[in-house]
Parts: structure tokens; C-alpha cells; sequence
């Protein structure tokens, strides 16, 4: 005989709020009977399921019910699985805030980790026009944000899957938000790490410990904002292109998340340090003194982009009407 299973089918209400279709239990290959409404659903071996209509039973009633069918094909009991985070919805107003501080846009895609009843995924959609996708454990918490999509008319441009977030393939996104746990961050973190440079993640209550925020805002919960940096730990050996002629440089840069600082040593003179170095996603400036000739001194003024192990952008020297400028170019040549 097949095993009892036993299933549960919910609406979704608005305020996060899910109402009771019906409970019951049943036999894989044989009749479910719930309550209170006492429809019956027949269910194959393979979950597959239909509805035998009585007097009660609208077409949405239908489709919940069909859904109650398949999930039980797994034949697990409903809340038997465990979550790492448990569920509490971000206030609206919270929930604007990480979008504005992260500056969704229309060409974003957005995952939202823990996505709960899928009001982050829905007001970037909807408030920003970005495609937005929602990660969540829960399955009736996923049926509940796919009914909410469609509410609001976002159902074409927002999706939601039932997945561990951890084995959810980040590399798609823009955008990250998130509201987990202190524990869960840590975890997290080298996967966020890996994204790529300018990868925008937003986060409220909870930081991601030593790796110090971008941006952090207050409004009714702390809202921080970080961007992913590119890695540029290393040895670089770089040539510019100036007025005078062109020249080589060797830097050696130390990294910690976005914070760096580092070396640089002209042909034939001693090491000299970096002043303002600034590393944001991509892009990355700082500031190395031209002593060359001593009569002459002058900033030499970096702004570049990273990509892998290639830097390249403009060199400023000196201000004013003495200023002239340049092209640079660098190749990651050690650790």
C-alpha cells in the first residue's frame, strides 16, 4: 500500500498573511480528501492531479488544489524541512530604500535571497522596472509570491524557485539583496566575493562583518550598500604615455574588500607610496608623486578600470593650465 501523505494548499492574502485552503491526507494512486471545503483530488503515483469539482470549487480554487497534488509527490510532510533564516517581512518602506540605495534600474536583474513573500523581486519590478528573480526554501511562501506577481502585474518580468540559496547560480545579477541571518552573511560572503567587479549588494539589519560597507543609510532599519571590488592584489608592471615621453612604472598594490593601497617605483628610483587610492568595483584611482626631476615635481593622477589582470585609463600630470595628459596601462604580471 502506498504511504500516507499528508498536504496542505494556502492563499495568499495581502499583509503576508496566508489563509487556510485545506488539510488533509491521502495515497499516492489514490483520492486526497480535505477540509473544510471536503473537495476531492485524485493523485497519480506521480503526483499529477485533478480535481473532482463539486459546488464549491472556483478555478482558483482548482489551481491550488492541483498544486496541493504535486507537492505531495514528494512525500514529505508539510514544514518538515528546516530553514536557516525564518520568515519576517521587510517593512515597504525598507524595501524602497535597499533599491534606491543600490540604484535599481530598468537594466537590472535583481536576486533577492530569502525572498519571503516576494515584495523585494515585485517592488523592483514594479517601482524600478528591473527583472528580478526570488530565492526561498518555503513552498508555500513561492506560491504566495507568484500569486502577488501576477496581482500586480509583474508576472513576466519576476520568477521564483524553490532552492537552496546557496546553490543558486549568483552570476546573473546586478543587483543582490538579502535579509538573513549574521551566520548565514558569513557563509555567503566568498560567493558575493566572486561576482562580478561593480556587482551591487544590499542588505538591511545584518553587515557581512570585516567587509566594511559602502554606503550605509538609516531609515527605520540600518540599509547597507556594498559594491563587489575587482582583485587587484598583486605585482602590475605599467606603461603611460605623456608629453614628455613614455614611461614605465612597477606598482605593488595590498587589498582588503574595496580597501587598497600599495607602491610604485619609476625606472631607476626608489619606492614610492600611493596617496588617495580608491577602488570601486571596476574602477580604480590614486595618486603617485612624479620626482623624476626634483625642480620639477608633479601628481601623477590615475583613473582607470580593472578588468582580470589588465588596468587601463587616463593620467593627468600636474593642475591648472600646466596640466597635460596621458594614457596608461598595466598587466598583473605576480602576487
Amino acid at each position: 500500500m502506498e504511504p500516507l501523505i499528508k498536504y496542505r494548499a494556502v492563499i495568499p492574502a495581502k499583509g503576508g498573511y496566508r489563509l487556510p485552503l485545506l488539510a488533509g491526507e491521502g495515497r499516492m494512486g489514490g483520492r486526497f480528501i480535505g477540509s473544510p471545503l471536503q473537495p476531492a483530488l485524485e493523485c497519480s503515483n506521480r503526483g499529477r492531479g485533478r480535481l473532482v469539482k463539486n459546488r464549491f470549487t472556483s478555478s482558483l480554487l482548482r489551481y491550488y488544489l492541483i498544486i496541493a497534488c504535486a507537492a505531495s509527490s514528494v512525500a514529505t510532510p508539510v514544514r518538515s524541512q528546516q530553514f536557516d533564516v525564518p520568515f519576517v517581512p521587510t517593512p515597504q518602506v525598507v524595501v524602497d530604500e535597499m533599491l534606491r540605495l543600490a540604484n535599481v534600474g530598468p537594466g537590472d536583474f535583481v536576486i533577492d535571497l530569502g525572498s519571503g513573500d516576494g515584495r523585494i523581486p515585485i517592488a523592483a519590478a514594479k517601482k524600478f522596472g528591473a527583472r528580478a528573480l526570488g530565492v526561498d526554501l518555503d513552498f508555500h511562501l513561492i506560491i504566495q509570491s507568484e500569486e502577488s506577481a501576477r496581482q500586480a502585474a509583474v508576472e513576466d518580468r519576476v520568477k521564483f524557485m524553490q532552492q537552496d540559496l546557496f546553490k543558486t547560480d549568483l552570476g546573473p545579477a546586478t543587483v543582490i539583496t538579502m535579509y538573513l541571518l549574521p551566520a548565514v552573511n558569513r557563509r555567503l560572503r566568498p560567493q558575493l566575493l566572486d561576482l562580478k567587479p561593480g556587482t551591487r549588494v544590499v542588505a538591511h539589519d545584518f553587515d557581512l562583518d570585516d567587509w566594511k560597507p559602502d554606503r550605509k543609510v538609516t531609515i527605520r532599519k540600518n540599509v547597507f550598500l556594498w559594491i563587489v571590488p575587482a582583485k587587484v592584489a598583486g605585482r602590475w608592471r605599467m606603461r603611460l604615455a605623456l608629453p614628455g615621453g613614455e614611461r614605465a612604472i612597477e606598482l605593488e598594490l595590498r587589498q582588503r574588500f574595496q580597501e587598497i593601497d600599495g607602491l610604485a617605483r619609476a625606472e631607476g628610483q626608489i619606492m614610492a607610496p600611493l596617496w588617495e587610492p580608491r577602488l570601486g568595483g571596476d574602477a580604480i584611482s590614486f595618486v603617485v608623486v612624479d620626482g623624476e626631476d626634483r625642480d620639477n615635481e608633479a601628481s601623477l593622477y590615475f583613473e582607470g578600470r580593472v578588468s582580470g589582470g589588465v588596468m587601463e585609463g587616463e593620467v593627468r600630470r600636474g593642475v591648472g593650465n600646466t596640466q597635460s595628459t596621458g594614457k596608461w596601462h598595466a598587466v598583473k604580471v605576480g602576487q
